[in-house]
């Protein structure tokens, strides 16, 4: 099971914005997920979205152990990209997504799941927000 820890700055985040009591999916923004905003084959492994809902996803059945027992999921593909001391952070205003090795990403967003699953319905592209 991958383990992420969640800085305090982050979590001040989260609660602003109601979303600690939220099923949160961390994934690889590449164009080929069914939440994927952005991307395509030239980020693949380089951006990263937090996505909110408010059920489960089965789909994305892989727990992220943290120490604030929030509930965050990624997918076997997914986890892929991710190593040993995943962080998620708040840095001058924009969420991190690092690791021991590198950062992942300096501008995950954050995404309504249901948001982006009726804007691929109708055709029209959804947008993430900011910090």
């Amino acid at each position: 099971m991958p383990t992420i820890k969640l800085s305090d700055q982050l979590l001040t985040l989260l609660r602003q914005k109601n979303l600690t009591t939220k099923e949160l999916l961390l994934i690889a923004d590449d164009g080929g997920g069914k939440y994927s905003l952005r991307g395509g084959a030239c980020s693949i492994g380089t951006t990263f979205t937090l996505i909110v809902l408010d059920t489960a996803d089965p789909d994305y059945d892989e727990p992220l152990v943290n120490a604030q027992d929030l509930h965050m999921w990624t997918s076997a593909y997914d986890s892929y990209f991710f190593s040993a001391g995943l962080v998620l952070d708040v840095v001058n205003h924009q969420i991190m997504l690092k690791d021991n090795a590198h950062i992942l990403d300096s501008a995950v967003q954050i995404a309504n799941g249901a948001t982006v699953l009726a804007a691929f319905k109708t055709g029209t592209k959804a947008k993430g927000e900011g910090c």
